[in-house]
């Protein structure tokens, strides 16, 4: 971690978004000590509950066992498995046999969308989870989230396709919340283009976030452009401090 980047990211984000919480980070290590591990679960969990945690400055190491949500296991890359039923459970549901939680119209737009977006494998055994401000030398961020006000949003969003040819600097993917914040960004972070992601959007998770605050995730990459690029941006126009200023209000 480039210490130096932390305090420019630190200085510019006091200035230029102040009283918005700080994001969290996520990379993959097998490194243990890098955060306390976290205990196995003994029933279901959502990853994005046990997120408040590290949103809160606890960092955080979770393994294959330590996430108690299958869905959790699957979108952070620690398995490859889907509940029976899957596509069922994801649509309409199996009368006696499966609640479907209705968020697709059929099993065979389920299946077909987890045909255009395969599993994969963790490349390490832990995934860490830390808040910017608990991020040492050691650490090495692959992806930022930013849990955010539609404000604070606004702003993040204008600055992710500061620097892009493109209007699609940022995408929205359907998919459950953890696919949010870690899967389709550790994918952008593999792309010759990155996108932040934006996201949050699952109904089954939105119970463990604030009701105004949604998700934008960026690949290291794209992040330290944003980073670089702040000074130079919108950010630094009136514009900005009309919404900067309510954004400090809220506080």
């Amino acid at each position: 971690m480039d210490m130096q980047l932390k305090e420019l990211f630190f200085d510019r984000w006091n200035k230029y978004f102040a009283g918005a919480d700080l994001p969290i980070t996520f990379y993959y290590s097998n490194e243990e000590g890098r955060a306390p591990k976290v205990t196995n679960p003994k029933e279901w969990r959502c990853f994005i509950g046990e997120l408040g945690r590290v949103r809160h400055g606890e960092s955080l190491a979770f393994s294959n066992q330590a996430i108690g949500c299958a869905g959790g296991k699957r979108y952070c890359g620690f398995s490859q498995q889907l509940r029976s039923n899957f596509e069922y459970f994801l649509s309409y549901g199996i009368d006696g046999e499966v609640e479907g939680e209705r968020y697709k119209k059929t099993p065979e737009l389920v299946k077909e969308q987890l045909r255009q977006h395969p599993a994969y494998t963790a490349p390490a055994e832990y995934l860490i989870c830390k808040r910017w401000d608990r991020l040492e030398e050691r650490d090495e961020p692959l992806i930022v989230a930013f849990f955010a006000t539609a404000d604070v949003l606004s702003g993040l969003f204008t600055l992710a396709n500061f620097d892009e040819p493109s209007s699609q600097g940022v995408i929205a993917p359907f998919g459950a919340g953890c696919s949010s914040i870690v899967y389709h960004p550790y994918f952008e972070s593999k792309s010759e283009h990155p996108r932040g992601v934006l996201g949050m959007f699952d109904v089954s998770a939105r119970p463990y976030v604030e009701p105004g605050v949604l998700t934008l995730a960026v690949p290291w990459e794209k992040f330290v452009r944003m980073v670089r690029n702040m000074d130079e941006s919108f950010l630094i126009t009136g514009s900005w401090d009309k919404v900067r200023k309510r954004i400090g209000a809220r506080k």
